[in-house]
């Protein structure tokens, strides 16, 4: 945050907390600007050209601190690589990296985080976490096979889950997508009202 704006922020009576709440928030319009972007871009969107012409931004619900979390990470060792099944019926590989232990809305959770062993290969991916999740939304607000949260492999043991970055997978626009499937351990007890709704046209 610019030094200027803190200094006159604090002198008008705001808060950290009313900054940092407003950092977040600028934090995740600029992620939904991207998401947009890149639904609107024919080399990056699931959608249809004709779907593309009339696409006016994905439905997000409102932006809720509640849903950043501060979760900590066991890190695990030695484990064998499995498949997950996709929604195409093929199987894709992964390797479970970390529990993320944290609360969310007053309830405790243990939320596994995979490796995706294509994507170790990768320079630009080999610290990339998939995250994907299940809630109690799905099939009524959100997309009924839930949905997913990229993040990164941090220095230490602790870690940032913003639920507010969560979106659907692409096979939520177009059947031509071979998307995992959440495993049944990464079902969230909760409605997670946070992050992309259910597209409309699906």
């Amino acid at each position: 945050m610019n030094v200027k704006y803190l200094i006159c922020a604090l002198f008008l009576g705001y808060g950290l907390t009313t900054l940092a709440q407003s950092t977040h928030e600028a934090e995740i319009r600029q992620w939904q600007k991207e998401l947009n972007e890149e639904f609107s871009d024919p080399d990056s969107s699931p959608l249809t050209a004709k779907e593309i012409k009339k696409f006016k931004g994905l439905e997000f619900y409102p932006i809720n601190e509640a849903y950043r979390v501060e979760a900590t990470l066991e890190i695990l060792q030695n484990q064998q690589p499995f498949t997950i099944p996709t929604s195409s019926q093929q199987q894709k590989v992964f390797v479970k990296y970390a529990i993320a232990r944290f609360e969310l809305m007053g309830q405790p959770f243990e939320f596994p985080l995979y490796q995706s062993l294509q994507l170790q290969q990768s320079e630009e991916y080999k610290d990339y976490l998939f995250a994907p999740f299940t809630d109690e939304t799905n099939g009524f607000e959100t997309y009924g096979g839930g949905r997913y949260m990229d993040l990164r492999i941090p220095e230490g043991n602790t870690l940032v889950i913003d639920f507010n970055k969560a979106y659907n997978p692409s096979c939520a626009y177009s059947p031509n997508y071979n998307c995992p499937i959440p495993p049944r351990e990464n079902d969230l007890t909760l409605e997670v009202k946070a992050g992309v709704k259910a597209w409309e046209d699906h």
